[in-house]
C-alpha cells in the first residue's frame, strides 16, 4: 500500500509540472503598441503568440516564423559606440514588450537617428503601419 501511494503522488507532482515545464522553454506572446505620431496620444495596439499562431497583429504567421528564426536577438540595440547619422526618420514610436522563445523582451522603437531607423525597419514585420521610406 505503502508503494502505491508514493507512485500515486509522484505521478500527481509529474502531471503539475508538466504543463509549465512545457511553457517555460520556448513561448513566443507579444504585446505591440505603435505611435503613428509620439506627439499625440493615438495608439494602436495589437498582440501576438506562436504555436499556436494568434493575436490581432496582421500576418501572425509570416511573423512567428521571423520571430523563431531570429529569436530574442532580432531586439538587440545597435553597440553604444556605433556611430549613428544624424538623419531624421519620423515621429513614429512603438514598444514591443512579450516573451519570445521563453526570453523577456522590451523594447522602445524611436526614428530619430539612422540606427534607430535601421532597427524600426529591421522590426518593421511586427509594426503594421506604413511608414514614408527615406531616400
Amino acid at each position: 500500500m505503502g508503494l502505491v501511494r508514493r507512485l500515486a503522488v509522484i505521478a500527481l507532482l509529474l502531471l503539475a509540472i508538466a504543463p509549465a515545464a512545457g511553457t517555460a522553454g520556448g513561448g513566443t506572446a507579444l504585446t505591440i503598441t505603435v505611435w503613428p505620431d509620439e506627439r499625440r496620444a493615438e495608439a494602436h495596439r495589437y498582440s501576438l503568440r506562436c504555436d499556436p499562431e494568434g493575436g490581432t497583429l496582421p500576418r501572425a504567421t509570416a511573423a512567428c516564423a521571423r520571430l523563431a528564426a531570429g529569436g530574442a536577438a532580432l531586439f538587440a540595440a545597435p553597440p553604444k559606440e556605433q556611430a549613428c547619422i544624424e538623419i531624421y526618420g519620423g515621429p513614429q514610436r512603438a514598444i514591443v514588450k512579450g516573451t519570445v522563445s521563453g526570453r523577456r523582451i522590451w523594447v522602445s522603437l524611436r526614428r530619430r537617428d539612422g540606427c534607430e531607423v535601421e532597427r524600426w525597419r529591421k522590426l518593421s514585420f511586427l509594426l503594421p503601419h506604413a511608414v514614408p521610406r527615406l531616400p
